[in-house]
């Protein structure tokens, strides 16, 4: 996936382990900020630099959310993407592939008519997974998906680009098997 400089994009991938952040500035080669939750700005080291890169939401606060889109607003008036694990966090059930997608990514691509980059994480679960004493060395793979256009669509069509969007990256996970 090529990116145009200059243009924003909605990042999006499945969110299965705390490397899927890494794995992510690994891969996007273009400016971008991260929506996440405030909870990981306590960890050690990591928090100080998470804290400093991104957008940081309370996702039991409406206040915070409101913020937090007004602040992703004003980035993409900057010309930066943004990367939303739309999952809204790991799934506490090792067995989901994909969980539910929350609306937030789809709805600030629309309003900003950005296109939404999809990429497929298909190895960070079983490298880095939550779960303790998991995880091992090994590649970690990636796909990055065609762009799917938001340009002239409204907030009536974005329930059916979260579903085009979250279908493409389950059955990619779904074929890795």
């Amino acid at each position: 996936m090529k990116f145009q400089k200059g243009s924003s994009y909605m990042l999006v991938a499945n969110h299965t382990s705390m490397i899927d952040i890494m794995l992510m500035l690994a891969v996007v080669k273009h400016p971008f900020i991260f929506v996440g939750k405030k909870e990981l700005a306590r960890i050690p080291l990591f928090g100080f630099f998470y804290s400093r890169t991104c957008i940081l939401v309370d996702r039991n606060s409406s206040q915070s959310k409101h913020r937090v889109f007004k602040e992703a607003q004003r980035r993409l008036k900057q010309g930066n993407s943004i990367c939303i694990f739309p999952e809204g966090g790991v799934p506490n059930d090792h067995n989901i592939v994909l969980d539910t997608f929350k609306d937030g990514a789809f709805r600030l691509a629309i309003d900003h008519q950005i296109p939404i980059a999809p990429f497929t994480f298909y190895d960070t679960k079983k490298r880095f997974s939550y779960r303790f004493l998991t995880g091992g060395p090994g590649p970690l793979r990636v796909k990055a998906h065609d762009l799917i256009p938001t340009e002239g669509k409204t907030q009536d069509d974005r329930r059916e680009i979260k579903l085009k969007t979250r279908t493409l990256i389950l059955e990619e996970l779904k074929a890795s098997y």
